[in-house]
């Protein structure tokens, strides 16, 4: 009677239920993200106006763009601290310069996006008021600015490191070619055949 087959070694059919979150979970987390996110993105921005109010009034009062300056890379930097080990943490790369230069350029296109919608509203549609540039730039700007940036940083910039295939994981050819030459198990006897019982005749 032949023997029921072995499972394949290694397969683990009961955890293909606990793989994947169940959509409630995956809708927590989501939510939990952004929460985060937005939390990040508040302290950055009161460390941008902290920082500028502070150079104007000690070492660069009389220089504004250079205070501005240092403000948005002091703050850039604060945010990127806080997306890379509160928001973003399971997807922080270990390439730490490549990603910090990816999280900036990312930043200076959300800056664009927020000057473009100043310049459309200001230059091309004609409304030159101080309530409709600050609507255009601080309010659509700013919107379209932050969902460009947080959807950037999550497929773009907190990817995590590609895997790195171990020694251990790499399958070894001798023993596979061995497999395909003898499948035998090496500690199964090796049937008699037919010529060698007809060399020993039963008495």
């Amino acid at each position: 009677m032949p023997e029921p087959e072995s499972p394949v070694q290694g397969a683990r059919p009961d955890r293909a239920a606990t793989t994947n979150p169940t959509p409630p979970l995956r809708l927590v987390a989501r939510v939990k993200e952004l929460a985060t996110f937005g939390a990040v993105g508040g302290i950055a921005f009161v460390v941008d106006v902290g920082v500028y109010n502070l150079l104007r009034a000690t070492l660069l009062d009389d220089k504004p763009i250079g205070a501005k300056v240092v403000s948005v890379i002091v703050a850039t930097a604060v945010a990127w601290l806080g997306n890379r080990y509160l928001t973003f943490r399971e997807g922080r790369n270990q390439a730490v310069v490549r990603e910090a230069v990816t999280f900036g350029l990312v930043n200076v296109g959300g800056l664009l996006i927020a000057s473009a919608c100043l310049f459309v509203s200001h230059y091309l549609l004609g409304f030159t008021s101080q309530l409709a540039d600050n609507v255009a730039a601080n309010g659509v700007g700013l919107v379209l600015g932050t969902a460009f940036r947080y959807l950037a940083y999550r497929h773009l910039v907190f990817r995590g490191s590609p895997a790195v295939t171990t020694t251990a994981d790499t399958p070894d050819p001798s023993a596979a070619l061995a497999t395909v030459i003898d499948p035998r198990p090496t500690d199964d006897p090796i049937p008699q055949t037919t010529s060698q019982a007809h060399l020993h005749p039963t008495p």
